[in-house]
């Protein structure tokens, strides 16, 4: 299993947790009655309060800070056909240091409604979005003393948080419809490298014997993935408009075609999610195992929603 928590303010950070060799040898259904394993990763311990943090991915922004920590990085659409992150913690394995933080979307809304009162930290937001943010289940966190300014970067590519104390009253980590297991699924295809596009941005997965090293718009990072979803939705225009162009809506309420990525192979499923409050599930789509649920190794999940 992935040695995966890594907290710190650099690239490089401090591992804090090995887990024990051959911890995680039999199935895991995740939300299951299990408490000793978390639902987000699979991985012994359970989960904390969920913090999500909006996250900025553009050149300037690189490399970010805190994302080997976090149990899922979503990758999504936003204007112009770029990407940003958002990257969910859960409370017990915080970094030290999170960033640099943007702003918060619609789409950013939707996905957290699976979640159970999440803590969301944010730049700023659409004024219109602003009240409805506010006036949802999510805890907002945004202009608090967590936040600052890392003077030797450019703004607005420089706003990072201190998130220690940012997950009081938000709720416990949810089961989000994430299935786990340490053995491999039968059939797929063995890939070693898959990118994922959006019309101005695209992520690169490249399997390394390990786990999964990170692409971002064909610079690499420092980041690392156990298991890769690229999930094909619907993108419309958000009802949240903006005089500067085209606001992206990622439909994840619904469902759709993808890809999981893990040990090196590629599994073609089908993602359901049938309402906002429900989980979403992915089952296997053609193949060997097929019309089964595609489980994950346990660790930590990137999710790229990438436009059908």
């Amino acid at each position: 299993m992935d040695s995966r928590r890594v907290l710190g303010t650099g690239v490089a950070g401090v591992l804090v947790v090995a887990l024990a060799a051959g911890c995680s040898s039999s199935d895991n259904d995740g939300g299951s009655g299990d408490s000793s394993t978390s639902v987000l990763t699979g991985e012994p311990g359970g989960a904390g309060r969920a913090l999500a943090v909006k996250i900025d991915n553009v050149a300037a922004a690189r490399p970010q800070v805190g994302l080997n920590s976090a149990d899922l990085v979503y990758g999504i659409e936003v204007e112009g056909g770029l990407s940003r992150l958002m990257a969910v913690f859960d409370s017990d394995h915080l970094p030290d240091t999170i960033g640099p933080v943007r702003s918060a979307r619609e789409t950013d809304l939707q996905i957290l409604a699976e979640y159970d009162r999440p803590a969301l930290a944010f730049s700023g937001a659409q004024s219109q979005l602003l009240p409805v943010l506010e006036d949802s289940d999510i805890v907002a966190r945004t202009g608090t003393s967590a936040f600052f300014r890392d003077r030797d970067r450019p703004a607005p590519h420089n706003e990072f948080i201190h998130p220690k104390g940012l997950t009081d009253g938000a709720g416990e980590a949810k089961d989000i419809g994430l299935r786990f297991s340490a053995k491999t699924p039968s059939g797929g295809t063995a890939n070693t490298t898959t990118t994922a596009s959006m019309p101005h941005s695209r992520f690169t997965f490249t399997w390394n014997g390990s786990r999964y090293t990170v692409a971002l718009d064909g610079t690499k990072s420092p980041w690392t993935a156990d298991n890769v979803i690229v999930q094909r939705v619907k993108v419309r225009e958000s009802r949240f408009r903006s005089r500067t162009g085209f606001v992206p809506f990622s439909e994840t309420v619904g469902s759709g075609s993808g890809v999981v990525l893990r040990g090196g192979r590629s599994y073609t499923v089908r993602w359901s999610r049938p309402s906002e409050g429900a989980g979403t599930t992915y089952t296997r789509d053609g193949g060997a195992g097929s019309g089964t649920t595609m489980r994950l190794h346990p660790g930590r999940t990137w999710i790229v929603l990438e436009p059908a």
